[in-house]
């Protein structure tokens, strides 16, 4: 069964880091883009960021262009996203997503807030 399951989120400072992981099983990670979205209260989930199959081309939302970058380890299975220069907009509910033609699986989600 294919699991997606998200870690590092927390509170932080205003400038502050994180570094979100997102572990995959139950299905052939290497072959499937990824992708992380964030969902703030009230507001529809957004493309956050996006990484082929192969790593070789990345994808960022204007608003975290030049703070987050999304890197994928296709031997652990894993996608990351380092957070930098952190604001308090960039507080929501952090999912990363799998997709693979119509094939799509999402995580249960981490909670990033940014405050001080």
């Amino acid at each position: 069964q294919a699991q997606l399951v998200e870690s590092g989120g927390g509170l932080v400072q205003p400038g502050g880091s994180l570094r979100l992981s997102c572990a995959a099983s139950g299905f052939t990670f290497r072959n499937y883009a990824m992708s992380w979205y964030r969902q703030a209260p009230g507001k529809e989930r957004d493309l956050v960021a996006l990484i082929t199959s192969d790593g070789g081309s990345t994808n960022y939302a204007d608003s975290v262009k030049g703070r987050f970058t999304i890197s994928r380890d296709n031997v652990k299975n894993t996608v990351y996203l380092q957070m930098n220069s952190l604001k308090p907009e960039d507080t929501a509910v952090y999912y990363c997503k799998a997709q693979f033609l119509i094939r799509i699986y999402w995580g249960q989600g981490t909670q990033v807030t940014v405050s001080s």
